[in-house]
């Protein structure tokens, strides 16, 4: 499932951001982004994260700022050799030459390029890193919070189309029912067919054929296993464990029996609830791959 957290906080002089996105996926797969210095974070994210998702594309980003006061300004001591000599170098050649120059004040050699530089203060991370790992806990609930949320509204739309099947399957009950009188003409058609043709066919085989139209005909194993089917699912739905891999399987045995059900018709009105149960198979399918 989709869902984005997001989290801020600041502590002695740091300000950091949280941005945590999740996409549908198969398996999961965690990238994570940590400015350098905090591996000690990324090492307590990573199993946090993997304890309690199981799917999907997760993305978490940190951004950390420090406060300017933290940068200081210094003197580089060799390239303020190297302007002096330089300097030096000038004054003498102009002397030689009966050229007189003024002589440069500090503030003339700190506007060299490359005298003066700044730098980061290095700050010990310890308290910074034992805040941001505090966060992890929050943020990850923040984001599950959101997968709940959507979770809820994907289970009751699940949940209909699931009554839908269970409604279509009652209708090929009956439909089933109703056509009984002509499939037993069909049979009994195909009766006298064989019979007509079986002077050189012992009764064993015979009677294979006949079976073997009864069975053509009769949809009792695929309405049973189609109900089954539906057992399962609600039973899937209504757990709260990561199940979206066995519904993903479970939508291929629902396409399976329907799929049959559609070949053994023998009628268009059975034809035609086989061809809708299939329909909402493949809507059911699509939220599936939302699915934990």
């Amino acid at each position: 499932m989709t869902a984005f957290a997001h989290r801020t906080g600041t502590d002695q002089g740091v300000s950091w951001s949280w941005e945590m996105r999740g996409v549908n996926a198969r398996g999961l797969d965690l990238r994570l982004r940590v400015p350098d210095g905090l591996d000690a974070v990324e090492t307590a994210l990573r199993p946090a994260l993997s304890k309690v998702l199981h799917r999907g594309n997760i993305n978490v980003v940190l951004r950390v700022q420090r406060e300017d006061s933290e940068r200081v300004l210094t003197v580089d001591p060799l390239a303020l050799d190297r302007v002096l000599t330089a300097l030096d170098q000038v004054q003498t050649r102009a002397l030689d030459m009966g050229v007189t120059l003024v002589q440069p004040n500090a503030a003339d050699v700190l506007t060299q390029r490359g005298v003066m530089v700044t730098t980061q203060q290095v700050a010990d991370n310890t308290d910074l890193i034992a805040a941001l790992i505090a966060d992890i806990t929050p943020l990850i609930a923040d984001f599950t919070a959101m997968r709940a949320r959507e979770g809820a509204a994907l289970m009751a739309v699940m949940s209909g189309q699931i009554d839908q099947i269970d409604a279509l399957v009652a209708k090929a009950e009956d439909a089933a029912v109703a056509r009984a009188p002509q499939v037993a003409t069909q049979l009994r058609s195909a009766m006298r067919k064989v019979l007509e043709t079986a002077q050189d066919l012992d009764e064993a085989r015979i009677a294979q054929e006949l079976s073997l139209l009864a069975v053509k005909s009769d949809i009792t194993e695929e309405i049973d296993r189609l109900k089954a089917h539906i057992a399962a699912a609600r039973d899937l739905i209504a757990s709260d464990q990561p199940n979206g891999r066995k519904l993903d399987f479970l939508t291929q045995e629902f396409n399976r029996e329907a799929n049959t059900l559609c070949a053994k018709a023998g009628a268009s009105a059975l034809t035609t609830i086989g061809l809708d149960v299939k329909a909402v198979i493949d809507q059911m399918r699509e939220q599936i791959q939302n699915v934990e």
